[in-house]
């Protein structure tokens, strides 16, 4: 049994760990992050190692650095939670979401989990990760109405890159990633995040 990587706990058929539970069980455990399944499942997630913490840093720098410039919508951190139409609350690595769509949330649903789905995400593989699961979240960004999605993996050299109504993209060590039209102009450095 790999105790490193997330734990998921499972309730009993039936039961189903409501959004108001959710959100007490988060703030009275603030240290952890905390997402919960379609399913209704709680996933426990230790904290990031710090080559990842790091890889992960970079990545999001430098999105909100593109974002600064252009002004063009709001960057969220690893610590950010979505609510999505299919009831799972998620927390990617990086996301981004544009201005507008931003603006037109309610303020009390800014200051929660937002019921939205960011218009991009990233997630950076570590080392104890599963990848099945991994690919299987990012398969549930794109069906909940993400855009653009990145799984980069230091590990394998890899990224995989989602869009709606296309299978996933494998790309063996790029150097550069395109926002494509999500993103306009955004081009990512890939190093000191996929390789150093």
């Amino acid at each position: 049994m790999n105790l490193s990587g997330p734990l998921t706990l499972k309730f009993r058929p039936g039961l189903r760990l409501s959004d108001r539970t959710f959100l007490r069980l988060c703030r009275a455990n603030p240290d952890l992050r905390l997402e919960r399944t379609a399913d209704g499942e709680l996933v426990v997630m230790p904290p990031a190692g710090s080559d990842s913490s790091r890889r992960n840093s970079t990545l999001t720098a430098r999105l909100w650095n593109w974002n600064e410039q252009t002004r063009l919508g709001v960057v969220f951190d690893s610590s950010a939670g979505f609510t999505f139409a299919n009831t799972a609350i998620r927390g990617p690595d990086a996301s981004w979401m544009s201005r507008e769509r931003w603006e037109a949330l309610p303020p009390d649903d800014q200051a929660r989990f937002a019921h939205v789905s960011p218009d991009f995400v990233a997630e950076l593989a570590s080392r104890t990760d599963d990848r099945k699961a991994l690919r299987r979240k990012m398969r549930e960004y794109i069906a909940q109405g993400v855009r653009l999605a990145w799984l980069i993996d230091p590990k394998t050299q890899t990224v995989a890159v989602y869009r709606p109504g296309r299978r996933a993209e494998r790309l063996k060590a790029p150097q550069t990633l395109s926002g494509e039209d999500v993103l306009p102009g955004f081009v990512l450095d890939l190093k000191g995040i996929l390789h150093d």
